[in-house]
């Protein structure tokens, strides 16, 4: 029974002020159903102007990311480090990002492209499609009359030459030159550099001029000229290899005539390269420092350098320290470095652990894929993920990864369109006649293997959706352009 007080009390304030309590029913609900009272949250994302990617897993909600939109804003540097095991899409995503990309008119493409099959390269299709033939290095090719390039070519600065041949030397003899070695280098390199006016100078003149040093390089620093014909030997050795041994053709001559610089998209095709020889990193050397000299203009394009097996420059000091110097000096020009390796073991426990580090620093965006548990522990522990990531990332299916952009981490499902899906899947099975059957494959890999009804209109909503808002972003970027 009520208080007389509490009662009397009540009454009083229903007199002056109305009812000013509404008296409810229970409502009996399941835990289904209530959770709606708990409306879902998601974490902001990067904004609406770039390149679609595809859609935040949690929330649905389309993912868009460009480097260049968010530089200088939501992220210090506009480098981009790609991770995961074979299979699990990271190739599907670096095509589909080049070619959405490339639809707005100020973006520029190069491609090392170090994978392949067939003879051709993985992004061969991809060229073909855009009436671009790739530069492909090969030294069988080189020979009859196929693609040079001249690490002493005049576009490059004489200090960068000097550069680039040391590194090719350090690469070539797997330890740093020393200071008589280096001497040598020098003086051969000045007096070609002087003495030849008409012609390109090419390797076998800092060969010849090695073996046969002139007499008043010796008198400059008071040594004997036997003494410096010895300390330029082993130099000598390792640049005869790219002129007369196994990588002959591709360095020992006047660049190619004919390289078009301003195409769109570049690739440079080293699918007949050996990945797992002394070759690889050389070439990357030469192409990189020949591309920074060459290709980075302050024009205000924006330029996006895309390199397959990526641990080849990472994973050497020589090569590493001239990336270094590309990736700080072509970011006041607008460059985007786009580095794909499968494993960052590969990386930091190698010899270039100080440099890999430094690279992986610029690197403000990372996108992890499905890795085993103790590889995305130590990624993990590397990038600095959340507790959460880490523990996901083994569980990914393909065609999901966890994106780190400068700290904020999101899950992010990568979409393909129907027309961007011939060009992506380019695996040879894909090739033969059962290219119906694996295209089916390859999406349901990417739809997580949901039932035929489902996957099919969920995937063709997400390409409907994907193809507006890239159409609506191309009219907004031209219009700007324009």
């Amino acid at each position: 029974m009520r208080d007389p007080m509490s009662a009397f009390t009540d009454a009083f304030t229903t007199f002056l002020f109305g009812k000013v309590e509404t008296t409810r029913l229970p409502v009996r609900t399941s835990t289904g159903q209530a959770q709606a009272v708990y409306l879902p949250t998601a974490a902001p994302g990067l904004g609406d102007s770039g390149v679609i990617i595809g859609r935040e897993v949690y929330s649905g909600k389309g993912y868009i990311y460009d480097p260049f939109q968010l530089y200088g804003q939501q992220l210090p540097a506009p480098h981009w480090l790609v991770l995961g095991e074979s299979g699990n899409g990271k190739s599907a995503l670096e095509k589909t990002y080049v070619l959405r990309q490339l639809r707005f008119r100020d973006r520029q493409v190069v491609v090392l492209d170090a994978q392949g099959e067939d003879g051709a390269g993985e992004w061969n299709l991809i060229a073909q499609e855009l009436g671009i033939t790739p530069i492909r290095l090969d030294p069988m090719a080189a020979l009859d009359g196929g693609i040079k390039l001249n690490p002493l070519d005049p576009a490059i600065t004489t200090t960068g030459q000097l550069a680039l041949l040391r590194t090719i030397i350090e690469v070539a003899m797997g330890h740093g030159l020393d200071e008589r070695s280096g001497f040598a280098l020098k003086v051969a390199h000045a007096y070609v550099h002087a003495t030849i006016v008409e012609r390109q100078p090419v390797l076998m003149d800092i060969v010849e001029q090695l073996r046969h040093p002139e007499p008043e390089s010796a008198e400059a620093m008071n040594v004997d000229i036997d003494d410096v014909r010895a300390w330029g030997l082993d130099v000598a050795l390792v640049l005869d290899r790219l002129v007369d041994g196994d990588l002959r053709g591709m360095f020992d001559g006047p660049t190619t005539v004919g390289i078009d610089l301003d195409s769109p998209l570049i690739v440079f095709d080293l699918s007949h390269i050996d990945r797992n020889s002394i070759a690889m990193p050389i070439l990357m050397a030469i192409v990189g420092v020949w591309l920074e000299h060459t290709w980075i203009r302050p024009d205000r394009k924006k330029r996006i350098f895309l390199v397959e097996e990526a641990w080849h420059i990472i994973n050497s000091p020589f090569v590493a320290q001239l990336f270094q110097r590309l990736l700080k000096f072509g970011r006041r020009l607008g460059l985007s470095f786009v580095a794909v390796v499968h494993h960052l073991s590969d990386v930091v426990d190698g010899a270039a652990a100080k440099e890999a580090a430094a690279i992986l620093k610029m690197a403000s965006t990372r996108t992890i894929y499905a890795q085993k548990a103790d590889e995305a522990r130590s990624t993990g522990q590397v990038l600095g993920l959340p507790r959460w990531a880490v523990e996901i990332i083994p569980s990914l299916t393909p065609g999901i990864a966890v994106w780190d952009v400068n700290g904020n981490v999101q899950v992010v499902k990568h979409l393909v369109t129907e027309a961007e899906r011939p060009l992506v899947f380019t695996d040879r099975a894909m090739t033969e006649n059962s290219q119906a059957s694996d295209a089916s494959d390859a999406a349901d890999a990417m739809t997580g293997g949901l039932p035929d009804d489902v996957r099919a209109a969920e995937w063709e909503a997400e390409q409907r959706a994907i193809l507006m808002e890239q159409q609506r972003l191309n009219a907004s970027s031209e219009s700007t352009v324009a």
